[in-house]
C-alpha cells in the first residue's frame, strides 16, 4: 500500500472513532454537540478549534478547523501535532497502536517515539519541522514593519502560528504566533532554534515579558543567511543582520543571537574577511573586541561595521535604504564595496 493510500485509510479509520481520538489526544477539550472543541491542534486549552465527530454534508468525521489560525486537517494531523512527531511512519505507527491494527507498512528499523527534553536540540528540531516558510505569514509582516524588505534567501526563518510561551514566573502557558529561526553549525546541521513571539497582527513583538528565547546548542553556531564564501558578516540579532542584507544581499551573513555568542562564533576554514556588525552598547563593544582578537589570531581580516544609532536596524528605519547603504559603503573595503554594493544598487 502506498503512503498516500495508507494515510487515507488511517484517517478514515480514525474518523470512525473520532470522539475517542479527541478524548485521548486532545484531552484539554470537550464535546459540544457534534464537535469536539479545544484551543488548538497541539492540545492547548481553549475553544477555537472544532473537530467534526459525526458525518455531515460538510464532510466526514475527524476533519477539523482552527478558527483562530485557519489551520485545518484530519486526525492524523492531530496525532502528529499533539505528540510533536515529524515522520509519517511515526504518526502511522501511533495511529495503529490506538486502533489496535496490524502493521501494514513495510518493515523498518525500530525508532522509539520518546518525549524529548524541553529546550534540547531535539525539541528545537521538532519545532522547526512543525513550522512553515515565512512568505505570506505574520513573520513577513513583522519584518517589513522593521524596514526589512530583502526576504529571499531567508530559509532559516520559519513561522509557527501558535508557539507555546512559558512565562519566566511559571505562570500558565500561553500560545502566540512566532518567528522561528533555525540555528545551525558550519556544516548546516541544526543545533538549536530561536523564537520571537509576535503580536497577533504581526505589527510587533507579543506583549510578553520575554518575547525572545533560544533553545538547543547555540555556542559557536548561528542563524545563517546566504551562500558561504570567503567574505561574510556576523552580528547579534536577526533583525540587525537582515538589515545589512538589505544593502548587501549577496554577502553571506550570520546572526549569533547575543553578544556572548557573537564573540564565540566559529569560522569556516576558507574565511578570509569578516565584517563584525556592532551594536552600540557595552555588550556590543565587548563582543566586537573578543571577535576581532579571535579572527586576527586565526589569520582572518576583521572589520567593524558600526551603526550611527543603537543598531543597524534602527539606522535602516530612520535614514532609509539609500542613506543606509551609503553609510555602510564608507566602512567597507573597496573591493567589497564594488562586489556587493554595486550589485545591490
Amino acid at each position: 500500500m502506498s503512503l498516500r493510500h495508507a494515510a487515507s485509510d488511517l484517517a478514515h479509520r480514525l474518523g470512525e472513532h473520532a470522539e475517542a481520538v479527541c478524548r485521548h489526544y486532545l484531552s484539554n477539550g470537550r464535546r459540544q454537540g457534534n464537535y469536539w472543541t479545544v484551543g488548538d491542534v497541539r492540545n492547548a486549552p481553549g475553544r477555537s478549534m472544532f473537530v467534526r465527530l459525526q458525518p455531515s454534508p460538510k464532510g466526514p468525521p475527524g476533519k477539523w478547523t482552527d478558527a483562530a489560525t485557519g489551520e485545518h486537517g484530519d486526525l492524523l494531523d492531530v496525532i502528529r501535532e499533539s505528540l510533536g512527531l515529524v515522520n509519517f511512519r511515526d504518526v502511522a505507527d501511533e495511529a495503529r497502536v490506538f486502533l489496535a491494527m496490524p502493521d501494514a507498512m513495510p518493515p523498518r528499523p525500530a525508532e522509539p517515539i520518546t518525549q524529548v527534553p524541553i529546550g534540547s536540540p531535539e525539541a528545537a528540531s521538532r519545532l522547526v519541522a512543525l513550522s512553515k516558510p515565512i512568505i505570506g505569514t505574520l513573520v513577513e509582516t513583522y519584518l517589513l514593519g522593521r524596514g526589512i524588505t530583502t526576504l529571499y534567501g531567508t530559509g532559516s526563518l520559519r513561522f509557527h502560528p501558535r508557539c507555546y510561551y512559558r512565562p519566566d514566573d511559571h505562570g500558565p502557558t500561553e500560545t502566540w504566533p512566532a518567528m522561528i529561526a533555525a540555528v545551525t553549525d558550519l556544516d548546516g546541521h541544526l543545533t538549536g532554534a530561536h523564537r520571537t513571539w509576535l503580536a497577533p497582527d504581526g505589527t510587533g513583538k507579543a506583549p510578553v515579558h520575554t518575547p525572545r528565547k533560544a533553545m538547543g546548542d547555540l555556542l559557536g553556531h548561528a542563524v545563517r543567511f546566504g551562500m558561504p564564501g570567503s567574505v561574510m558578516a556576523a552580528g547579534e540579532g536577526i533583525e540587525t543582520t537582515l538589515s545589512l542584507r538589505c544593502a548587501m544581499p549577496d554577502m553571506a551573513m550570520a546572526a549569533a543571537l547575543s553578544a556572548a555568542h557573537l564573540a564565540a562564533i566559529l569560522f569556516r576554514p576558507n574565511l578570509q574577511r569578516l565584517y563584525v556588525i556592532r551594536d552600540n552598547d557595552p555588550a556590543g563593544d565587548g563582543a566586537r573586541d573578543s571577535l576581532l582578537e579571535r579572527a586576527t589570531d586565526a589569520g582572518i581580516e576583521a572589520i567593524v561595521l558600526s551603526p550611527a544609532m543603537d543598531d543597524l536596524n534602527e539606522d535602516l528605519r530612520h535614514f532609509g535604504l539609500a542613506a543606509f547603504r551609503t553609510s555602510i559603503a564608507d566602512q567597507l573595503m573597496r573591493r567589497d564595496r564594488l562586489r556587493y554594493l554595486t550589485r545591490a544598487a
